[in-house]
């Protein structure tokens, strides 16, 4: 029984590891993009600007880091209730 205890509690480790890696990649990559307020002049004009990039979006930095934050965020979701059914399953 003492070594299931032990393997819950490195289980336990590498979860919490994971969590916060996941949660400086958010922080880092949120950072990292760029803003999308136009501030007044959109809200006068419309705010409609059709550039270049609006048809490769997919390939820009922004998107790059978008498709990051949205990983980091599945996998602190998936780990933190992965984390709570096995500190429920041990007790």
């Amino acid at each position: 029984m003492k070594g299931r205890e032990n393997q819950m509690s490195i289980a336990e480790i590498v979860a919490g590891a994971l969590l916060i890696i996941s949660s400086l990649v958010i922080i880092l990559v949120v950072l990292a993009q760029d803003s999308k307020e136009q501030g007044l002049t959109s809200a006068i004009g419309g705010g409609y600007n059709e550039s270049f990039y609006e048809g490769n979006k997919s390939r820009t930095k922004d998107a790059k880091l978008s498709r990051f934050t949205k990983i980091a965020a599945v996998i602190i979701c998936v780990v933190t209730i992965l984390l709570n059914v096995l500190s429920n399953f041990s007790s």
